[in-house]
């Protein structure tokens, strides 16, 4: 299981959100800097996300993002904004490994299978999603500020056939908490689904990631391609070397 080490990006900044809550962001300094501390610790992967763009569809933080890219030699995904076809071109252009969409995905469907037919083994589903009272799991969008009213299982239905490079799960709700990953719902994906999944939210022990890294999907026995870690990295709970051993251990 890949280790995806998160850099979130707002107004220049690296900063972490609690599930997702504009008002509720630590700020952590220079995002360049901190890539430079995860790829000197080990990294071998980058997530980076633009959270203006992914609120507002302006990619407000694109340079940092190239800028993130040049500098570093391990592959990036990128995530935040990102519309349509011009995005994932420019994106691609830059260098980055793998392009994230979401919100396109929900609202404008026919462009997101364009975009996966023309890049194909480049684009992610970012997936994003809340869990209702009666236990269905509802995709959200535009910097998780909107649900969709589309269910988790619709959604993978949907993209079945589509060229995906990887699907990105991430529950809102446990995002940035350090309380566990939702393993019910990253197996209702794994299950529901052909695609790599990787697997966000809620990391926040070495615990964590053993528990995913053994895990097996009850109908098809599928395990995550990878993790992203964010908040336990960037304020030093856990270590990106020791966050890789487990990332590769069994319970």
């Amino acid at each position: 299981m890949d280790l995806y080490c998160a850099i979130d990006l707002r107004d220049g900044r690296a900063v972490r959100l609690l599930q997702g809550d504009f008002a509720k962001e630590r700020a952590f300094g220079d995002p360049l800097e901190l890539a430079d501390r995860y790829v000197a610790e080990g990294a071998t992967h980058l997530h980076v996300v633009d959270l203006d763009a992914a609120r507002t569809g302006r990619p407000i933080n694109r340079a940092v993002v190239k800028a993130i890219i040049d500098r570093v030699a391990v592959p990036v995904q990128v995530g935040g904004g990102v519309r349509g076809d011009d995005d994932v071109a420019e994106l691609v252009g830059l260098g980055a490994r793998r392009v994230v969409m979401g919100t396109t995905a929900l609202k404008d469907p026919a462009v997101a299978h364009r975009c996966a037919a023309r890049f194909p083994g480049h684009l992610v589903l970012g997936l994003d999603y809340r869990r209702w009272t009666e236990g269905k799991l509802e995709a959200a969008a535009s910097g998780w500020l909107e649900g969709s009213g589309i269910t988790v299982a619709e959604l993978l239905d949907r993209w079945r056939d589509d060229p995906l490079a990887a699907i990105v799960v991430t529950d809102i709700d446990r995002d940035g908490t350090g309380s566990g990953p939702d393993l019910a719902g990253l197996a209702e994906v794994l299950d529901g689904c052909a695609h790599p999944v990787v697997a966000s939210g809620g990391v926040g022990s070495l615990d964590h990631l053993r528990a995913l890294s053994s895990m097996r999907s009850p109908g098809s026995g599928r395990t995550p391609e990878g993790v992203v870690v964010g908040t336990a990295l960037v304020d030093g709970t856990l270590s990106v070397k020791e966050a890789m051993a487990a990332c590769t251990a069994s319970v």
